[in-house]
């Protein structure tokens, strides 16, 4: 009995897997490629540079003694001497307790208002809700210029020039507008739910603004209270016209009487002003971690 061979089959070959893909295809959603990511590092870093070259060369300056800003681009001579001078010979420390006062001052006054004003209208419907938010809209339209003759008018009836209370008035008139419109919009975003559930627990509307919403938007009154806080620490125009003693100059003010008819003390005022970044940087630091918004995720989830 004869038996027939089949030939044997040989094996299939399996496809060879693509060689090189496209590195456009190799490449996650989302990721850059080589040259993107050096473009952008780059372009960070020249504008970190630009960002700090102002802050680096104020503080050069102001290490480098009476006549350092002549030659600012040297490497020699560093000493305190301007430092030293400053807060022993002048009246900086009283400068620095009035701005403090009246910056703080503003900053409280400032975004009570601006909060209460902000909630109201966002939750509450009442004649002329919509008129008082144009109101604030309008106040912004004018520059300082226009408004520092009628405010000084104003105080001066109201016998508040040359005090802490008026200049605090004053700046809390410039910075509570835009801060009612902003909080206004960040209590646009926070739930109804949370004040229906107060309203529930038997909570008047000021016991659910301060125990439930407050809270909730502090990312919000953080931003505000670093902007009110920035406008009286550096404002000029209204210190100088509205503060008359020289006991009550605020930094802004006597910064000013640095500079003479015919000479500038540059050492002193930029050591002057690396002071003064300081109390601006450390309320920055502190509130940092409020300023992203996002607390009120699943503010509504039992």
């Amino acid at each position: 009995m004869s038996t027939v061979s089949t030939p044997a089959r040989a094996p299939e070959k399996l496809p060879a897997p693509a060689a090189t893909a496209p590195a456009a295809r190799r490449r996650g959603r989302g990721e850059r490629s080589a040259g993107a990511s050096v473009a952008l590092h780059a372009t960070l870093v020249v504008a970190s540079v630009i960002a700090l070259f102002p802050i680096v060369f104020i503080v050069l300056v102001s290490i480098r003694g009476e006549n350092g800003w002549t030659h600012p681009t040297e490497m020699t001579g560093f000493t305190l001497e301007n430092y030293t001078h400053v807060l022993g010979d002048t009246e900086f420390l009283t400068w620095f307790l009035n701005s403090v006062i009246v910056a703080g001052g503003t900053m409280l006054v400032g975004v009570l208002i601006a909060a209460s004003a902000g909630y109201a209208v966002s939750r509450m419907r009442f004649p002329g809700d919509k008129s008082l938010m144009w109101s604030f809209l309008l106040c912004q339209m004018f520059p300082v210029a226009v408004l520092i003759v009628p405010l000084y008018n104003i105080l001066g009836r109201l016998g508040l020039l040359d005090s802490y209370g008026g200049l605090i008035i004053t700046y809390c008139s410039v910075s509570v507008p835009f801060c009612a419109w902003m909080l206004k919009g960040y209590f646009d975003t926070i739930p109804t739910e949370i004040d229906e559930s107060g309203r529930v627990d038997g909570l008047t509307p000021f016991g659910t603004f301060w125990r439930l919403i407050v809270p909730l938007a502090r990312p919000g009154l953080a931003v505000t209270a670093f902007y009110t806080f920035l406008t009286a620490w550096s404002e000029v125009a209204f210190a100088t016209s509205f503060m008359s003693s020289e006991g009550k100059y605020t930094l802004a003010v006597g910064l000013q009487t640095f500079v003479g008819p015919h000479r500038a003390e540059w050492g002193l005022m930029t050591a002057s002003s690396v002071l003064i970044m300081v109390p601006a940087g450390l309320l920055f630091f502190f509130a940092q971690r409020h300023l992203v918004a996002g607390l009120t995720a699943g503010g509504t989830k039992g």
